[in-house]
């Protein structure tokens, strides 16, 4: 899945995650409230030093996107059902997180 050619063809929101199927034919599925975690916007992450500014605790266990937009032909934005809605997700970064962590399940 390496490179930058490699984009979203669908996007589904299903029971236990978003399950994205890239262009290259792998479908993978991240947990909600891990992909939540992984927000890096303004709010969720201090700029200039990266220090995370999301308070992990205050993030629900049951949270869902409930919608999503994408962003150009590059990223997903999602809408959370904590009401969050300014994270963009760039595919780079969504397919670093399923090649190296194990709770994104891809097949």
């Amino acid at each position: 899945m390496e490179g930058t050619n490699i984009t979203a063809t669908s996007v589904d929101l299903v029971g236990d995650g978003i399950a994205i199927t890239w262009s290259d034919g792998r479908t993978c599925v991240f947990p909600y409230r891990y992909l939540r975690l992984q927000c890096a916007c303004a709010g969720c992450v201090e700029e200039m030093s990266g220090r995370q500014l999301l308070n992990v605790a205050m993030v629900p266990e049951d949270i869902i996107a409930v919608d999503y937009l994408e962003v150009g032909r590059y990223a997903l934005q999602f809408l959370w059902t904590d009401g969050h809605s300014t994270g963009i997700y760039p595919f780079r970064m969504l397919q670093r997180l399923a090649n190296e962590d194990d709770a994104v399940k891809c097949d």
